[in-house]
């Protein structure tokens, strides 16, 4: 009885929370209205609560007065990282392709989801070490902005360059009392950070996944005069009957209500690229999804092999992959 008491006192919390949050992952799918006006008031919430903690600790949290007060700042911090993480997690969830570079994203936030919702761990790993309280908030804040953003019609490569640009500035109060400079000096130096990991987050965009755009289906038909009545192509398929009949990648496209983006379907055989066909903007709003599709007809002499279709932003960011295979 002992144990268990003991066990409850430091994970009950903890297990608690857990649960709720995958009760709210349950909840907030994706594609559920008021999501993102959900994500913008915790997001600013969230700001204006981190910029009022760092004026706080420069005012004094040393003393043993304030140390109640720093402790309860901390938890609440803590709380928030765990909201906000909930909040984007499904959009980045259904915007990942898990065989591709972005999944490590959805990988880290994974990560800090679990610190920030498991009290000892937190303390353990988080607590001890301010620079990497500092990667929670600019990861937290460049993921919800980067969410957030789309869903006020601001395209995903766009989002992706301010989100990383305005998590830098964000870190304006924490530069200043760190190196204990005026505020214009300090804000100075964020926007040259920002410019910075805005150019990084810009050449490394295939690193991140497009959310909150998604593909609501993915398949590989024969090709036929429309899309309302698809064939579905076998796997694997056969050389002969591919020259014959040609195929249709289908990719209905979720994208948030007033958003327009530009897509290709990449065609690639054995990893080569074998076509790139550009499509149609996706208009955003529908719940089933913008449909998108790009037929092929012409094929190598030797169209054996592993075949991918990835489903990208014109600016280079997946958003989805099919994949099929052909046999002699």
């Amino acid at each position: 009885m002992e144990r268990a008491l003991a066990f409850l006192s430091i994970w009950g919390v903890s297990c608690a929370s857990f649960g709720g949050g995958l009760l709210t992952l349950f909840v907030f799918r994706r594609g559920l209205p008021n999501v993102g006006w959900m994500v913008g008031y915790l997001l600013l919430l969230w700001l204006l609560f981190a910029v009022f903690v760092d004026i706080r600790a420069l005012e004094g949290s040393e003393r043993k007065s304030l140390r109640l007060l720093v402790t309860a700042v901390d938890y609440t911090i803590q709380t928030l990282y765990h909201g906000l993480l909930l909040f984007v997690l499904p959009a980045y969830w259904a915007a990942t392709t898990l065989t591709s570079r972005n999944a490590a994203f959805l990988a880290l936030l994974v990560t800090l989801a679990l610190l920030a919702t498991f009290d000892p761990w937190y303390r353990a790993v988080v607590q001890p070490r301010p620079w990497l309280g500092y990667v929670f908030f600019v990861v937290s804040i460049f993921a919800s902005l980067n969410v957030a953003l789309p869903l006020v019609g601001v395209p995903p490569f766009p989002s992706l360059i301010a989100s990383a640009f305005l998590a830098s500035v964000a870190l304006t109060p924490a530069v200043r009392r760190g190196q204990r400079l005026p505020w214009p000096a300090a804000f100075r130096a964020t926007v040259a950070v920002g410019v910075v990991a805005a150019t990084i987050v810009a050449l490394g965009r295939a690193a991140i996944p497009p959310a909150p755009l998604f593909l609501a289906r993915a398949v590989i038909a024969w090709d036929v005069l429309s899309t309302d009545a698809l064939e579905l192509a076998p796997s694997p398929i056969s050389a002969d009957e591919l020259r014959q009949r040609g195929l249709i990648a289908y990719t209905p496209i979720y994208a948030p209500a007033g958003l327009s983006q530009s897509v290709t379907h990449v065609w690639r055989r054995n990893g080569q690229v074998v076509n790139v066909v550009n499509l149609s903007p996706v208009r955003g709003g529908r719940q089933e999804g913008f449909r998108t599709y790009s037929r092929k007809t012409s094929f190598p002499a030797d169209p054996t092999g592993r075949w991918t279709v990835d489903v990208e932003t014109s600016s280079g960011q997946l958003i989805g992959r099919l994949r099929f295979r052909v046999t002699p």
